[in-house]
């Protein structure tokens, strides 16, 4: 990773960071993000993202699947995505640094049209892989224009524009091809998804998601497990599982308090549903994670 880009990060890094070290940025979908310690572990559902991890290290899991990545790679996430993450490593004297870029489905969808067209298959939606220099590059003389205000006007817009060119061209173009299909399903099944977030203890029949996405409840099933690789009720099982996770690994609730309070009845069938997805029964898994090293309580 190139230098002028992590000095220029950094720098308005620390002037800009808000107590829990993200700075918002003028550009609009682009954040920084900085810490000077390891953190907690914290529950995200993130949409579709590039992010450049610039200095430090981060561990993320969604679902089994457990990514590290740290300077010099990149993560990319081609669908909304429930997972748990900890910055692993990071200092004062070297603190944690990465930029994130939300990804565009319509900049996506109109460079798609002046490239070869995708395939079919678009592979895992989560993916770490080493930062291809041509968009460090352009994400360097992005990220520099937040000292020069009086440029963004002008020139964010080419360069935002350049920084998707770059990822679609890579060697995961193909998946980032399909956030700008022009058939709107993508658009549709993410107003579900929003309600899915929100309302992830409830009680949610799929007729209502499928109303909410304007899908009959066949094409529904279809397009959600297209978008998210997960169908409804897997992805909301997944929300609830990662929650109860954080809460008995970082808050310290009991696996029956963490069941009812992610909005499972039974503790057995909770118990059951944890092991298959993080591979342990929950209470085993919450002593092993707060025993690693890299694991912070708050």
């Amino acid at each position: 990773m190139t230098d002028p880009l992590i000095s220029a990060a950094r720098h308005y890094a620390v002037d800009h960071a808000d107590a829990d070290g993200t700075a918002e940025t003028p550009i609009p979908g682009l954040v920084i993000m900085t810490a000077t310690r390891p953190t907690a572990l914290q529950r995200l559902i993130l949409q579709p993202v590039v992010c450049l991890v610039l200095q430090g290290s981060k561990r993320m899991m969604t679902g089994p699947d457990v990514f590290d990545f740290s300077a010099g790679d990149s993560l990319l996430i081609t669908t909304d995505v429930p997972t748990l993450s900890q910055i692993t490593q990071a200092s004062r004297e070297r603190p944690y640094l990465s930029l994130a870029l939300d990804l565009n489905p319509s900049v996506i969808a109109d460079l798609a049209g002046d490239m070869p067209p995708a395939r079919t298959s678009a592979g895992a939606p989560v993916r770490v892989d080493p930062t291809d220099r041509e968009v460090a590059d352009a994400a360097r003389r992005l990220v520099g224009l937040l000292d020069r205000p009086d440029t963004l006007p002008v020139l964010q817009d080419q360069l935002v524009r350049e920084m998707h060119y770059w990822l679609m061209a890579g060697r995961h173009g193909d998946a980032i091809r399909r956030l700008g299909w022009p058939d709107g399903h993508v658009e549709r099944i993410g107003r579900a998804v929003a309600i899915l977030r929100r309302d992830y203890a409830q009680a949610l029949p799929v007729t209502d998601l499928a109303a909410i996405a304007g899908m009959s409840v066949s094409s529904f099933h279809q397009h959600f497990r297209a978008v998210t690789s997960l169908s409804p009720h897997q992805f909301q099982k997944q929300l609830r599982l990662i929650e109860a996770r954080r809460l008995m690994q970082v808050d310290g609730r009991t696996a029956s308090q963490a069941a009812h309070a992610v909005g499972y009845e039974s503790v057995p069938q909770f118990t059951r549903e944890y092991g298959r997805l993080f591979g342990r029964p929950p209470a085993q898994d919450a002593r092993t994670v707060r025993a690693r090293p890299d694991a912070v309580a708050g």
